[in-house]
């Protein structure tokens, strides 16, 4: 299986007055299409500058970063912008929504700067996604007329309506309760399942259970990658939930 995801000796190096701070030293690691992974660390590990790298929204200092066969430094601004918009989907702790924007209108953003999809099928490919995390009810409702689960759903439609090769998700589940984390993590499984790679920036052990691979940041290094052979079941744990509630009540 190709790598969607390769970072080759990649090290960031900021500079603080004369204190000089390495967040990233020397980091080797490759993801394949369609692998589920979380990346986890304590705060300062340097698993957030990481993910900025591999989402373009920062460049290391040294090393090279392959997103899907392209050679991610050697691009201009511009060409930056388009690899970002095309082949990756964010999702964020804070959702991002534009408040005064209803769901289809957030979701068709990412559409408006494809210069290939025109109105129509801006209209039916956000439809769809947000179909597919389960909001198709709420199309013209505001963010502010939504739960913290439903405008992460919409986040997640919003990521997926360009089709990415990858999407990356930082601490998606940080502003949520337990149940409506499992729920996000149930649609990030089921998308998972359809072949889309997911890489999953948490500092919640419970929440990279779901997930198919765990890899560990401490100090700027890779400590350790596991694979875990088998991850919990969203849909089975809200279930058991729901089954405990009937019999409860």
């Amino acid at each position: 299986m190709e790598a969607i995801i390769s970072s080759r000796n990649l090290t960031k190096i900021y500079k603080m007055g004369d204190v000089e701070v390495h967040a990233l030293r020397g980091i080797n690691l490759e993801i394949k299409k369609g692998e589920f992974v979380a990346v986890m660390g304590t705060s300062g590990s340097g698993k957030s500058t990481f993910m900025s790298i591999l989402g373009c929204l920062d460049e290391p200092t040294a090393g090279e970063y392959y997103l899907d066969g392209e050679d991610v430094g050697k691009l201009g601004g511009d060409q930056l912008a388009m690899l970002r918009n095309l082949k990756i989907g964010f999702v964020f702790q804070s959702f991002n929504l534009l408040s005064r924007t209803s769901v289809l209108e957030n979701v068709e953003l990412p559409l408006l700067y494809n210069s290939k999809v025109n109105g129509k099928e801006r209209k039916e490919r956000a439809v769809f996604a947000i179909e597919s995390v389960g909001l198709s009810s709420r199309l013209d409702h505001f963010p502010n007329q939504l739960s913290g689960g439903q405008q992460q759903r919409v986040a997640i439609a919003r990521a997926l309506v360009n089709d990415p090769v990858v999407i990356f998700a930082d601490e998606p589940t940080g502003n949520l309760d337990s149940k409506t984390s499992i729920e996000v993590m149930e649609i990030f499984q089921k998308l998972n399942q359809k072949g889309i790679t997911v890489v999953l920036v948490t500092h919640e052990p419970d929440i990279a259970e779901f997930t198919s691979r765990n890899v560990v940041f401490k100090d700027g290094n890779i400590i350790s990658d596991v694979n875990i052979k088998s991850p919990k079941n969203a849909t089975e744990i809200l279930l058991r939930m729901k089954k405990a509630k009937e019999e409860h009540e």
